[in-house]
Formats: C-alpha cells, structure tokens, sequence
C-alpha cells in the first residue's frame, strides 16, 4: 500500500485531503504538512531512512499556492533527487497543469476534489509504484459527439463538433473552442486517431485541426497557414499537400 504525504497551507483543505486519503484502502499511511518547507524535511528525513523505512514516502498530494515554497518549487527540487516521491497536484487552479507535466507530475486534481476523481489519482500512483494491482475506476464518455472536461472539480462535456483545434503539451492535450478552452489528459495523437473520421487533420505536430473551422489557407514565401477561430496556424511542410487537397475537396 502506499504511503503518502498530503501538503497544504490551507488547514479545512488540508484536513478533507486527509480525510479521502485515508479512505482509500489503497492509501497504508498518510500524514499532513502545512507548508512546502515542511514538507521537504519530511521528505528528506524519509529518503534517509531509505525506501523501506519508518517514514518513507511513495506519493506526495501537493497544493500549488503556498506562501514562501510553493508546490512547483517543490517539485522542481525533489526532480534533483535519486529517488523522490511521485507528486501529484491538488489545487483550485487549472493553468499551471502544463508545468505540472512536465515536471513529470502523476496527476493534477483540480479542488474542490472530488472522491471519484482522487481514487483516480492513487490508482495511477499505485500502479507506477508496483503495489498491488487496484481496480481500475472506468472513465467512458457518455457518446462519441462529446469529450469530457474538468473544470473547477465539476466534469462537463464539450461537443467534438464546437473544437476548433487541438494543440499538444506532452502526453494533454489543449481544447480550443470559440467559448474558452480546456487541458486535458490525452495526447494528441489519440485525438487524431479517434476523431480522423470527423473531419479532423493533423497539420503540425503540434496541432490538430477541424477542416470545417479553417476560415482561411494562406500562402506567403513558401509558408502554409491555416486560420481556424481567429487564430492563425502554420501547417508544416510534410502536411501542406494533404491539407490542400482536403480543402479543395471540401464540399
């Protein structure tokens, strides 16, 4: 089972994160710090006690807002150790979920958090740790015409047919519609494959695009742009051709 450490300067915050922790049958041990600093001494006490000793740490449970250390600061640090815990962010705000990723971050739970939606994330700390297999919780989107997005700890569902385009970040991909846009936690190749028959095309590896929202193919000294919901997009070389022919056979 795993052993956990929940960090948060907020104490109701911190005590309800303790509270659905220690819940999880999955979850063998778990203690509170109120603050990054603390937080770190922990960590380093456990590290020095190695992996199987009395205060060792598989997974930290991280808020990001912290006054002083914050919880991308601590995540920076811990990425210089030999062997650091797996993190996992816990917070109110959706815009730091790209640095999240890359600092190669198991999870990030937006608050308030949702039991569902934390089971989710131990499930996938347990597996990357190696203790026993836990079942898996399923996440189904209702239909094929919607995805479902996290926003502020509530779930909704963007119809495909509003997304203009979809940008990578690693393994999220970004959402843009004409109302706002949405990370979520699938890359991009994935959105090409599933929604190829939809009429969305790869035109860079950074981007997937909706045939039916290019307003505008633009050519300037040899290099191709797209304008897709106001925003102008460059189509590298290896997809202009293809681009070009969907276009001119678009009805």
């Amino acid at each position: 089972m795993l052993r956990a450490l929940a960090v948060d300067d907020e104490r109701p915050s911190l005590e309800e994160l303790l509270y659905l922790l220690n819940a999880d049958p999955r979850i063998g041990s778990v203690e509170g710090a109120g603050d990054a600093t603390e937080a770190l001494r922990r960590i380093n006490r456990a590290l020095e006690s190695g992996p199987h000793g009395p205060e060792a740490i598989d997974v930290v449970f991280l808020d990001i807002q912290m006054p002083g250390l914050d919880g991308l600061d601590l995540a920076r640090l811990l990425t210089g150790f030999a062997r650091p815990p797996l993190v996992v962010f816990v917070t109110a705000h959706e815009d730091f979920a790209v640095q999240a990723f890359d600092l190669k971050a198991v999870d990030y739970v937006l608050k308030p958090v949702r039991k569902e939606r934390l089971a989710e994330a131990v499930r996938r700390a347990t597996e990357l740790r190696g203790t026993a297999p836990a079942p898996r919780i399923p996440v189904h989107e209702p239909d094929p015409d919607h995805i479902p997005v996290e926003l502020g700890g509530v779930t909704r569902f963007v119809a495909v047919d509003d997304i203009t385009h979809a940008e990578a970040h690693g393994d999220y991909a970004r959402l843009h519609t004409d109302r706002g846009n949405h990370l979520v936690r699938i890359p991009l190749s994935t959105l090409e494959e599933r929604w190829r028959a939809r009429g969305f095309v790869r035109i860079h590896r950074r981007h997937l695009v909706a045939l039916r929202h290019i307003g505008e193919l633009r050519l300037d000294a040899g290099t191709v742009s797209v304008l897709v919901g106001g925003e102008e997009l460059q189509v590298s070389r290896r997809h202009a051709r293809q681009l070009r022919d969907l276009l001119m056979r678009r009805p």
